[in-house]
């Protein structure tokens, strides 16, 4: 017995309406049918646009972190003696 949570989506090449697992949001699926390639989106989060969409979105949020890190770094440190 699986434990996988689905999400529905329309092929975009065929029109049938697939099962998807949430696993793979924002990444490229084959339709088990017609063999159309896509990107898994959940048309109700609408969380990937697409794969670089999503991919800018995580270096976008990365770049801000280490914004903050080199904020919050102090000016000099002495070095431990060796």
């Amino acid at each position: 017995m699986s434990n996988s949570t689905y999400f529905c989506q329309v092929c975009p090449t065929c029109g049938r309406r697939l099962q998807i697992r949430v696993e793979y949001l924002g990444k490229r699926v084959v339709c088990q049918h017609c063999q159309g390639q896509f990107v898994a989106t959940d048309p109700a989060t609408q969380r990937y646009d697409t794969v670089h969409g999503a991919s800018s979105d995580i270096m976008r949020r990365a770049e801000e972190l280490l914004q903050t890190v080199t904020e919050r770094k102090p000016e000099s440190r002495t070095p431990y003696p060796r």
